[in-house]
C-alpha cells in the first residue's frame, strides 16, 4: 500500500536551542536588573489570593509595548499607551479583579492615581510607571487596594523565581495556572565579538475572551539585553504579531490587552539597534518567549481540555492562510468535535470553505492529528480506534494544504467544552 506523507508545516519556535539559548529559572526575574512581587491588596475577597503585581527595574530602562485595538479600550491602556511611547519606563503595576474599563473620566483619574501611588512609594517619576488591569468591566476602580497593596508590593520586591511566580499568580482571573517563561544564552554585543549572557523572561495571564488583536491578556516581558527603544519595539511588535495575535479561544477581543517589554541593559555590552548583528538573536528569544506563553494561553482556554494547533499552508497569500486557519480555529463545530474526540475532518473542510477564500476543493489536503484524512478533496480510510488513541495526547493538530500557493499561517486555539459555558455564565456572579 502506498504511504501517504503528512502535510509539511512550518517548524515551531518554542525551542530556544535553535538560536543558542536554553531554558533557565527565574521567570520575569531571570533578567538582571528586574524585581517583582505579587501580593493580596483587597481587589479579591479571598485574602489568600494575590491580586496586585508589581514589576520594577532597578532604574529607568528601555521599554516597548503593544495594546488592544478594541475601541472600548480601558483607562489603564490609555495611560500606558501614552507613557510607553516615550520608550522608557521604571515599573509596571498590574491588578486583577477590576478592569477599570468603560469607567469614563473617573476611571482615567484612578488609573493615573494608581501610578502616582507607585511612583511615590518606589521613588520615581510618575511618567515612568505603566498600569495594567484585568477583571470585570464597567466598575469604578477602588483606590484603597492600591494604598494598601503598593507599599506591601514594594517591600516584597525581589529578584527571585519565587517573586516572579507571585507576580504571575497575582494577575490570574479565570486562568487555572500561572504562565511563565525564561531563557538565557550568549549574545555577541560589540564590534570585537565580545559575548555577554542575555536573559529573557516574562509572564502572561489569559484564558478567555481571547482573539486578536491581541488576546485577553496582560503580559510583561523583561530582558537584560542592551536594546535601543526602536529595536525593543521592533522585536516586540514582530513577536506579538506572530504569537499573541495568532491565539483564539472564543473570537472575542478584550478592552485591556497589554504587552510590555522592559530592557534593562544589565547584561552589558554595546547597545543593540535594529541593524546590529545581535538583534536577530534577541528578537528570536523574545518571539520564542511569546510563543511559549501564547501556547499556554490557548492550552488554558476557559474550560479547555486540549491545546489545538491549526496550520494552513499552500495559500495564495498570508492573509488568505490566516483567514482560513482562523475560520477553522473559531468554528464551534470543530472545537466541540475535538472535545468529543471526534476526528471529524468534514467540519474542518466546511470551516475552510465558508470564509470567502478562493481555492479548488479538489486541490485541498487535510491532516487530523498527524494523519492524512483528505487528499485532493476526497476522503482517505481512517482507523477510528487509532484516532481515539491519538486524542489522548494534550495537543491536537490540524493541517490544511489549500494547494494554490506557498503562503502559510498558524493559529492556536482549544476545544469548546461544557465548562466554558459554565465559567462565562457565572463570571459576574
Amino acid at each position: 500500500m502506498e504511504t501517504i506523507s503528512p502535510i509539511a508545516v512550518p517548524a515551531s519556535v518554542t525551542d530556544p536551542s535553535s538560536f543558542g539559548f536554553a531554558p533557565c529559572e527565574g521567570g520575569i526575574c531571570a533578567a538582571e536588573g528586574i524585581k517583582a512581587a505579587g501580593v493580596h491588596s483587597g481587589f479579591r475577597a479571598d485574602p489568600n489570593r494575590r491580586d496586585l503585581a508589581l514589576v520594577a527595574a532597578d532604574q529607568t530602562c528601555v521599554c516597548a509595548a503593544t495594546f488592544t485595538q478594541n475601541r472600548f479600550c480601558a483607562a489603564p491602556v490609555q495611560v500606558s499607551r501614552e507613557r510607553a511611547a516615550k520608550g522608557h519606563a521604571r515599573a509596571v503595576i498590574l491588578n486583577s479583579g477590576n478592569a477599570n474599563a468603560s469607567t469614563g473620566d473617573p476611571g482615567l483619574k484612578n488609573a493615573l492615581a494608581s501610578a502616582a501611588i507607585v511612583a511615590k512609594v518606589l521613588g520615581c517619576d510618575e511618567q515612568d510607571v505603566l498600569v495594567a488591569s484585568t477583571g470585570v468591566i464597567g466598575v469604578q476602580m477602588p483606590m484603597t487596594p492600591y494604598e494598601v497593596g503598593v507599599p506591601a508590593a514594594v517591600e516584597a520586591l525581589a529578584h527571585s523565581a519565587e517573586a516572579a511566580h507571585h507576580a504571575a499568580r497575582a494577575v490570574m482571573t479565570t486562568d487555572t495556572v500561572p504562565k511563565e517563561v525564561s531563557m538565557a544564552g550568549p549574545v555577541a554585543c560589540g564590534a570585537d565579538g565580545t559575548e555577554v549572557t542575555v536573559h529573557v523572561g516574562g509572564f502572561v495571564k489569559g484564558s478567555g475572551m481571547i482573539m486578536p488583536n491581541m488576546a485577553t491578556m496582560l503580559c510583561v516581558l523583561a530582558t537584560d539585553a542592551p536594546l535601543t527603544p526602536a529595536a525593543a519595539q521592533k522585536a516586540l511588535s514582530a513577536a506579538v504579531y506572530q504569537t499573541f495575535n495568532k491565539v483564539t479561544v472564543d473570537s472575542d477581543t478584550s478592552t485591556n490587552d497589554t504587552c510590555i517589554l522592559l530592557a534593562t541593559g544589565a547584561a552589558g555590552g554595546e547597545a543593540i539597534g535594529e541593524d546590529s548583528p545581535a538583534f536577530a538573536t534577541i528578537a528570536a528569544a523574545i518571539r520564542c518567549a511569546c510563543e511559549n506563553l501564547a501556547r499556554k494561553i490557548a492550552a488554558d482556554g476557559e474550560g479547555a481540555t486540549k491545546l489545538v494547533t491549526v496550520d494552513v499552508v499552500g495559500a495564495a497569500s498570508s492573509k488568505d492562510a490566516d483567514t482560513v486557519a482562523r475560520s477553522i480555529a473559531n468554528s464551534p463545530l470543530v472545537k466541540t468535535a475535538i472535545f468529543g474526540h471526534d476526528a471529524n475532518w468534514g467540519r474542518v473542510a466546511g470551516a475552510a470553505g465558508k470564509c470567502g477564500v478562493e481555492f479548488d476543493q479538489y486541490g485541498v489536503d487535510i491532516d487530523f492529528l498527524g494523519v492524512p484524512v483528505l487528499r485532493a478533496g476526497l476522503p482517505l480510510p481512517m482507523d477510528e480506534d487509532d484516532m481515539l488513541r491519538r486524542f489522548e495526547e494534550p495537543e491536537v493538530t490540524i493541517a490544511v494544504d489549500l494547494g494554490v500557493g506557498s503562503a502559510s499561517a498558524r493559529i492556536w486555539t482549544c476545544d469548546l467544552t461544557h465548562d466554558y459555558v459554565t465559567i462565562n455564565g457565572d463570571y459576574r456572579t
